[in-house]
């Protein structure tokens, strides 16, 4: 974690923050598009036309859903989304948006490595069915959030179908479970490719584990108390100590200006260097 911590205080500038929303926002648009299989056709994560050129394909494959839109993915949307923010509070803006950005990067790049490899071993038919494969990556994008959270608060409690209570670790574990199946069947029927495809798209939740598991590092009570110190390390270092009575300038607009009180003025009135002797006296 203390590789983290030094990447937080490199680059926590671009950390994102509201990315939970964005990506819901994503979604949205994306269950749109849906409605224009043209337009789908044109934005999904297709490797072939990626080397063809169609660049902006490792980008825009975020716009799919996890699935097709019914009652149920609007409820899991949701539920997502209530995972979505409470991690970004738990963990913070930066270690989120990495979170989320490694997990992009890793299933684009593994599913476009993967592709290059079956066509240099002349695996042309395997290459040409997993073309189709990234239109549901977002998925286990999705689940990776979920298996965050499963870590980080597992004794929390959830209505299944807003019926059963469980907990959430043990969705954890069936969410786990579903992940190896898939894999296990994937190697089963020879398709290696979706195997990594699969691997690739959790990536992310797995070095995740492995660098938090054992070290306390995560904890909700120090991302909130780390969270309210930023913001009253903000607030003290936005208060002014000088204000013009006359202008209003302060050191924070010109850390040039001096300021002094005047003596023949009733009260406690400050004036900057501009103003101190051609201001009219209060009386």
């Amino acid at each position: 974690m203390s590789f983290l911590t030094k990447l937080e205080r490199k680059y926590g500038k671009f950390a994102i923050p509201n990315l939970t929303i964005i990506l819901i926002v994503f979604f949205v648009i994306g269950y749109c598009i849906q409605f224009q299989p043209d337009a789908v056709s044109m934005i999904n994560l297709n490797p072939e036309l990626v080397l063809q050129g169609q660049v902006w394909r490792l980008i825009t494959w975020i716009f799919m859903p996890p699935d097709q839109i019914s009652i149920f993915v609007i409820i899991t949307i949701m539920f997502y989304f209530h995972v979505g923010r409470t991690l970004e509070n738990v963990l913070g803006d930066f270690f989120y948006t990495l979170y989320i950005v490694s997990g992009i990067v890793f299933t684009a790049t593994g599913i476009m490595l993967t592709y290059i490899v079956l066509k240099l071993l002349g695996m042309e038919e395997m290459a040409a069915f997993f073309t189709t494969y990234s239109n549901t990556s977002t998925y286990y994008l999705c689940m990776s959030m979920y298996l965050a959270y499963a870590f980080m608060f597992p004794d929390r409690q959830v209505l299944l179908y807003f019926i059963i209570p469980i907990r959430i670790k043990w969705l954890g574990y069936l969410y786990i479970a579903y992940i190896i199946y898939d894999i296990l069947i994937y190697g089963l029927i020879g398709y290696y490719a979706g195997m990594v495809a699969i691997i690739v798209s959790i990536l992310n939740y797995i070095l995740f584990y492995i660098l938090v598991k054992g070290k306390g590092a995560i904890s909700p009570a120090h991302r909130k108390r780390k969270k309210q110190y930023k913001r009253e390390v903000r607030q003290t270092q936005i208060l002014t100590r000088h204000k013009c009575a006359i202008c209003g300038q302060t050191e924070e607009d010109n850390p040039s200006l001096e300021f002094r009180y005047c003596s023949r003025c009733n009260g406690n009135y400050e004036y900057c260097q501009n103003h101190l002797f051609t201001h009219e006296h209060k009386k």
